[in-house]
């Protein structure tokens, strides 16, 4: 029906980490989702509840995602229509673990998945084609983790083997870089929004946020990495020449809405480049 309630899970945070999961779900909110859910250990969950009264939180048991958290998870699996995996995580043995039996749920679910961050990492531990409409957002130390192999150097060498891997992972490749490069395993697109200062530590939780908006939407995943690609970057272009490279990643939630609105209004921005 049209009033399907489109909301996105996102699962992350640790101890260390509770930025980049409340970064994701601020920016599918921005992008469009009705609701943005996010899970994570309670203390994490508590500081992520006072960033934003827009986030609504699960307060998962333990200091990290483990295994236990599994069941409340899947009841809450039940009712989302996108889930991203990773922001924040941490590495331990037990959320490795968990992130494996996780994917497994939303499998059968058949629920879009984006996996980024520590979720790339784990996932890259017992690594198969994923059951799902899926997207991979790695940088290139992430794709080197995933792949085992280091970029290549030449930029159509990199372009195929962006392409054979997503092939082989049956999922959407965002190789997030200087130009983004977006793979189905068959279908190709460069990405040249974006700029020097989105190295800042978040962006990149940001544009998860945008593509899982997407994905919420029941978008092809191919359209939806190089359609959030494009808006973070042109996002973050305008911030660019707002602040100049003093950006930090919440000033992007402004702009997401506006580049969606109008996206030919970019190309007065890129006029500089």
């Amino acid at each position: 029906s049209e009033m399907c309630i489109r909301d996105s899970l996102v699962i992350g945070g640790s101890e260390m980490y509770s930025g980049a999961p409340a970064l994701v779900a601020m920016a599918a909110l921005r992008t469009g989702v009705d609701l943005a859910f996010v899970a994570a250990p309670r203390k994490t969950a508590e500081a992520i509840s006072s960033m934003s009264p827009n986030l609504i939180t699960l307060k998962l048991e333990g200091d990290h995602l483990d295994p236990r958290n599994i069941s409340v998870l899947r009841r809450q699996l039940e009712k989302t229509t996108a889930v991203v995996i990773g922001p924040g995580l941490g590495l331990h043995r037990e959320t490795e673990e968990a992130v494996e039996a996780l994917i497994k749920v939303v499998e059968e679910r058949r629920i879009p998945l984006l996996l980024d961050a520590d979720g790339l990492k784990a996932f890259a531990k017992f690594k198969r084609r994923i059951e799902t409409p899926a997207v991979l957002t790695p940088h290139a130390g992430e794709y080197k983790i995933l792949t085992g192999e280091n970029l290549p150097e030449r930029f159509e060498r990199r372009v195929i083997s962006i392409q054979k891997t997503a092939q082989d992972l049956n999922a959407v490749i965002l190789l997030k870089s200087h130009v983004d490069i977006i793979s189905d395993g068959e279908r190709i697109k460069l990405n040249f929004t974006g700029n020097p200062g989105m190295t800042v530590g978040g962006t990149g939780d940001v544009l998860s946020g945008v593509v899982g908006a997407f994905l919420s939407q029941r978008i092809d995943p191919f359209e939806a990495a190089v359609a959030g690609a494009f808006i973070n970057g042109a996002a973050g272009d305008f911030v660019k020449r707002e602040k100049g490279y003093h950006m930090v990643p919440t000033d992007l939630f402004d702009w997401i809405p506006r580049v969606m609105d109008d996206p030919m209004s970019h190309l007065e921005v890129r006029g500089d480049a």
